[in-house]
């Protein structure tokens, strides 16, 4: 049985999980530039202890509402190898745990679809012994997103 770390965060009231592995740190909501002409999931860019950062507003990246309170909100810092170099942060309503799941709390999506919405999986946490009573949490592969939004509007490169 082979056990992942994953950062578990929300979004809109659904929770989402990440690869821990792609994310550097987690920092407290920050004033964003905004950057001129650019596409409304890229919110703008931070000095961040003396390095430029891309900020990307992960609700308009995946096409879901946005929660207008900021006083939660998080970003999450991405490590640079993950996207191609870029420095790059995502905007989340709020970071809830580091969970460790194994392969039995994952249940895998159709190939078609989790491709299409870059889905890696459902995990299922909670209550050990009625299945019917844990959380789902949905299992993003933001490799995949950053790789086919980012790499289009030219915040990275491959």
């Amino acid at each position: 049985m082979t056990t992942v770390d994953v950062v578990q965060f929300e979004i809109a009231g659904t929770k989402y999980a990440l690869d821990i592995q792609l994310a550097q740190e987690i920092v407290e909501m920050m004033p964003i530039t905004p950057v001129p002409k650019a596409p409304p999931h890229i919110a703008g860019i931070i000095n961040l202890r003396g390095e430029i950062t891309n900020i990307l507003n992960l609700n308009r990246l995946m096409e879901l509402p946005d929660d207008g309170d900021s006083e939660s909100k998080k970003i999450i810092v991405l490590v640079a190898g993950a996207v191609g170099g870029s420095k790059i942060g995502m905007i989340v309503d709020d970071v809830k745990s580091v969970l460790q799941i194994s392969d039995e709390d994952v249940d895998k999506m159709d190939t078609s679809f989790s491709k299409e919405a870059y889905i890696k999986g459902i995990i299922k946490i909670g209550n050990e012994q009625d299945s019917d009573k844990k959380d789902l949490v949905i299992w993003i592969d933001i490799g995949g997103i950053l790789r086919n939004t980012l790499y289009e509007s030219g915040v990275a490169t491959a």
